[in-house]
């Protein structure tokens, strides 16, 4: 079977069988012509970052060839988190960067993440135009004939050097509670990123579990409770204060409190805005998909929360159209507009760590203090999903509905929100609920009304 999925998320697909090298090479073509043909006073340069994948130093060796090809200098950053890439865009004054990671995919997956001058995710016109340069038979030509330049450096460091110069970051504060933390890197560049950046603030002791980054990853890659069973056990082995969960890229982050139990990775977020409208006031975005956690703390502060379609570079959007001092999704993702407009593991851990530092509570008692909800995350394969969504909408057209992405039910008991995956080729079902007899009724509910004829 061939898979190779088209979105603002990137261009993904299995290694081999979809996401192959002419594949690579039409797509880093058309990126580093769209880049090239950009209006900019910016050189001539890419930055091309990958995570631990087996494909990656082939996939980042062919699209590092083309796009010299077409006279581009490239600035390898290696192996780093997708964050670390976008840091490195700006810190290089790149015209964009292409990250090789399918993010919380199986590990023949890859794909190419594309990013602009801005070290943004490409918006849907931007994509759009990057499509059609692909889809072109014309082939960019290098009318010079010379090829670009090549330089590979390390940006991790200066990723945490800029965490660390932050006005919020106090890294006395977290070494003043000498905290240990077990950080499971699924074997990917989470497993060296993390450690150095806990060092940095000051953490007394760092476990690393499954930190080999052979990109043979030790559990499913999403860091959802059901793959943590064994990492949840070593916090409570390693008697750890806080674990920290990242996908392969490392730009989302779950959490395992002080007694091993799963921190819903819909809190991470809200841990982070809860700490930062402590000392800052300002508007949060979110997208749809994420936990009504986020609006209860934020009414304690008076401040605005605004939602948008899922899929980061949506959320971005948002957040510059309201000017919003920290966005993300529920997924685990912290966007701080500070540091870039991107989810960013790192910072999200340096917050957290930072807000239990500041409360001098474990994690246990602090998540108590947090809204309660339950939320479900389901898939369905279903045939023409364009047409099963238009129904349901209009099935429900009386209800209080939003169709920004997909459909979204809003319920004074909670909510479920159905869209068209831009990962997979599936169909996400979401809801929320106060219980868990609450939630299994709202998705069951909602299943058999989306198979309805």
């Amino acid at each position: 079977m061939r898979t190779l999925i088209e979105s603002i998320s990137g261009i993904r697909g299995i290694f081999g069988a979809g996401l192959d090298a002419h594949v690579l090479v039409r797509y880093a073509l058309a990126f580093g012509s769209w880049c090239q043909q950009k209006s900019s006073d910016l050189p001539q340069r890419i930055v091309v970052g990958r995570d631990a994948r087996t494909s990656g130093e082939v996939c980042a060796q062919i699209v590092t060839a083309t796009l010299r090809s077409l006279g581009l200098d490239v600035v390898d950053a290696g192996l780093a988190p997708t964050p670390t890439v976008a840091m490195a865009v700006l810190f290089e004054q790149a015209r964009g960067g292409i990250v090789l990671s399918a993010s919380h995919n199986p590990e023949n997956w890859n794909a190419l993440k594309l990013l602009n001058e801005k070290s943004e995710f490409l918006s849907p016109d931007e994509v759009e135009h990057v499509m059609e340069l692909a889809r072109s038979s014309e082939v960019p030509g290098n009318p010079e004939g010379t090829c670009g330049g090549y330089a590979a450096r390390d940006f991790i460091m200066r990723h945490i050097d800029a965490i660390l110069s932050l006005d919020f970051c106090e890294p006395e504060s977290v070494a003043a509670r000498e905290f240990t933390v077990l950080v499971d890197g699924i074997n990917s560049v989470g497993a060296t990123s993390l450690p150095r950046l806990l060092e940095a603030l000051g953490v007394r002791r760092v476990h690393l579990l499954n930190g080999a980054m052979t990109g043979r990853f030790a559990h499913p890659a999403e860091p959802l409770p059901e793959h943590l069973g064994d990492t949840m056990a070593a916090v409570r082995e390693a008697e750890a204060d806080l674990g920290l969960v990242v996908d392969p890229d490392a730009d989302r982050l779950a959490l395992i409190d002080d007694r091993g139990e799963y921190v819903s990775e819909e809190l991470t977020q809200v841990i982070a805005a809860d700490f930062l409208w402590q000392s800052r006031s300002g508007t949060f975005v979110t997208n749809l998909s994420s936990s009504r956690a986020i609006d209860d703390v934020a009414k304690r502060y008076g401040m605005p929360v605004y939602r948008s379609a899922v899929g980061e570079i949506n959320v971005v959007k948002a957040m510059q159209m309201h000017g919003a001092i920290l966005g993300g999704e529920g997924n685990g993702g912290v966007i701080l507009p500070d540091l870039h407009y991107g989810r960013d593991a790192l910072v999200g851990a340096a917050m957290v760590l930072q807000q239990l530092a500041r409360r001098k509570e474990p994690l246990s008692i602090y998540r108590q203090l947090l809204p309660k909800y339950v939320i479900a995350k389901n898939k369905l394969a279903v045939a023409r999903p364009d047409e099963i969504l238009e129904r349901f909408a209009a099935r429900h057209a009386t209800e209080d509905i939003s169709t920004l992405d997909g459909v979204k039910l809003d319920f004074e008991h909670g909510w479920v929100h159905v869209r068209k995956s831009n990962t997979e080729p599936i169909v996400r079902i979401y809801a929320e609920a106060r219980t868990d007899r609450e939630v299994r009724e709202l998705v069951s509910w909602c299943m058999n009304d989306l198979q309805r004829a």
